[in-house]
Order: C-alpha cells, then sequence, then structure tokens
C-alpha cells in the first residue's frame, strides 16, 4: 500500500519555498525568481531506511503575508506543514509566533516544520537566537542555493509521517 502525505509549504512572497522545492524535487537551484501564483504542485517518492516509500505530494503555495490569508481549500487534507521564512529579511520571521499559533490552533494534529533559508547568505545565529527568545521552535536553517540542509529536512519529515 502506498503511503501518500500531502505536505504544503507556507510563508511569506520570496522565502525561498519554491527553490527549496527545485532542490528537494530535481536537485537545481535557478537564480531566475518568478514569483508562484495560486499554487504549483509536485511529487517525489523517497525509500526511508525501513524500507518503507513515501510519497510526498507538496503543495506551494503562493506567499501571504499572513498563513490566516491562505485559501483554507490549500490546506484541507494537510499531513505536515513546512513554514519557510527568510533569515535575511526580518520580516519574514517578526510575526512567524502569531503565524504557528494559528496553525497549530486551526490545524492542531498536523505536523509543522518552521525552517529558515538562506544560510549560505547570512549566519543565522541572532536570527534563531532572537526566534528562540520568543519561544518559536525552529526545525532548523537550510540553503536552496547550495542544498545544505535541503534533503535531510524532508527525509526527516517523511520519518517522522511514516510513524504517524
Amino acid at each position: 500500500m502506498e503511503n501518500i502525505q500531502k505536505i504544503v509549504f507556507l510563508g511569506q512572497f520570496g522565502v525561498g519555498k519554491t527553490s527549496l522545492l527545485r532542490r528537494f524535487i530535481s536537485n537545481e537551484f535557478s537564480k531566475d525568481y518568478k514569483t508562484t501564483l495560486g499554487v504549483q504542485i509536485k511529487k517525489k517518492t523517497v525509500t526511508l531506511p525501513s524500507g518503507n516509500n513515501i510519497s510526498m505530494i507538496i503543495w506551494d503555495l503562493e506567499g501571504f503575508s499572513s498563513v490566516s490569508k491562505t485559501r483554507p481549500s490549500y490546506l484541507l487534507g494537510s499531513n505536515a506543514f513546512i513554514h519557510v521564512f527568510d533569515i535575511t529579511r526580518p520580516v519574514t520571521y517578526y510575526s512567524l509566533d502569531e503565524e504557528i499559533n494559528f496553525i497549530k490552533k486551526k490545524y492542531p494534529k498536523v505536523l509543522l516544520r518552521t525552517i529558515g533559508n538562506k544560510s549560505d547568505q547570512k549566519d543565522p545565529k541572532n536570527v534563531l537566537e532572537y526566534l528562540k527568545s520568543k519561544n518559536i521552535e525552529v526545525y532548523g536553517v537550510v540553503s536552496a542555493k547550495t542544498g545544505e540542509g535541503v534533503q535531510q529536512l524532508f527525509m526527516d519529515l517523511a520519518k517522522n509521517l511514516d510513524t504517524l
């Protein structure tokens, strides 16, 4: 039986959601920035060390200033959310506590990973300290450009989804 999991990318415009998806799906990066309109859906099946296969149906949503402005129909049936922020742009993480609280209240059973992107451009130490001081749990920091941490993010997510 195929284990199909719906994963939705959340976050503001320009944080690198599409670049992260492209890096995971085809191990590519493009400097050309094209705004996602609506939703783009991709699929990738990964094999876990246990031998189990997880088919990840990944929804790359257009950026919104707030998760609450996202069409609820895009979020229905989700197994996991990856909320991406840009460590080089404070505006993308200053309201993360509100965003996370909204997600946890509306979708309490959906696995959530909060991810900082663009670690190749800035040392994330100060950003992570700031978020920790606001009691915001960040899963990790990745770089869509270099690929640092991207495969690990998705493999860890797949392992967690396989146990649910």
